[in-house]
């Protein structure tokens, strides 16, 4: 495909993405890097500023994962028990939603926890659900990272209705380029939908509609988490080489920050003056700011 195609479809997309960042007065919360995380992987903030951070704890241990909260005073506190492997964090309206392992939980405003899609609702059950997203309209968007430590195989990306019901929107068997679905971001329209492959270290816009792919940008590592911006700077983080890139609307990389020991699934504050940055290994959650300098 042709660079000079590439950069006018990024244009185009990164200019119909979500913004849930329209805050124009800085929010009160804690900008100090969290510690004692128990294998923290993903991160949300809420619209009244408290963040969400999902543990897994002992990888494979069922019942030790659990979500945290940092309140706006700073402290933390545990906010649902009881889970698996919890990844993948998303929020629409009062309730927070979380990929556990082959299933995806609804959990409530006071943090108690039901299925909201369990693993039998998916066309095959899930290898390692990862990153969760959700868009305008309520939909959600989770990628199944496949068998990625071991065969390699069945990576896939699913979108599942407000009512639950999922729909496969691409698998590896239908294009050579899906490895490892992990970190996902979803335009306003619902039409297409970029996400980072862990596997490849290459950043896709996925037409929701055709399943056609188109490459973004690429030299991502372990792409893990993708955020975006509204000056239309998107950054992907990279797990395996604990890095956080920015990679502007001309598909162009740049090293933000190093020296993670894994950086996971990332998110921006609403007021879009900071960066959360999970660091799986290190059990912390890191506040990168975002100056004028940084855009």
């Amino acid at each position: 495909m042709l660079k000079k195609y590439i950069k006018l479809s990024v244009l185009v997309i990164v200019g119909a993405l979500v913004v849930g960042c329209q805050s124009t007065k800085p929010m009160t919360y804690t900008s100090k890097k969290i510690t004692g995380l128990k294998t923290p992987e993903s991160v949300v903030q809420a619209k009244d500023g408290r963040i969400f951070i999902s543990e897994i704890n002992e990888f494979g241990k069922d019942g030790d994962g659990q979500i945290s909260v940092v309140n706006n005073d700073g402290s933390v506190a545990v906010f649902a028990s009881g889970l698996d492997d919890p990844k993948g964090l998303a929020i629409i309206g009062d309730y927070l939603y979380a990929a556990d392992k082959t299933k995806i939980l609804k959990i409530t405003p006071t943090g108690q926890v039901s299925e909201f899609v369990p693993a039998t609702a998916f066309p095959n059950v899930p290898y390692f659900l990862n990153d969760l997203e959700a868009d305008l309209q309520g939909n959600l968007y989770v990628s199944d990272s496949g068998d990625v430590f071991n065969t390699g195989k069945g990576g896939a990306i699913y979108k599942i209705t407000p009512s639950g019901e999922v729909k496969l929107l691409i698998k590896d068997t239908q294009d050579a380029r899906v490895k490892a679905p992990n970190g996902l971001l979803a335009d306003d329209t619902g039409n297409h939908l970029i996400y980072v492959d862990f596997t490849s270290g290459v950043l896709y816009s996925l037409n929701t509609s055709t399943g056609a792919l188109t490459d973004i940008a690429e030299g991502l590592g372990g792409g893990d988490g993708v955020v975006h911006h509204s000056n239309g700077t998107m950054y992907v983080s990279d797990w395996k080489n604990g890095k956080v890139f920015s990679v502007n609307m001309m598909g162009d990389v740049t090293l933000v920050k190093s020296g993670y020991q894994a950086a996971a699934d990332i998110a921006i504050t609403k007021d879009e003056r900071y960066l959360l940055v999970p660091d799986m290994k290190a059990g912390e959650l890191d506040f990168i700011p975002l100056t004028s300098s940084r855009h």
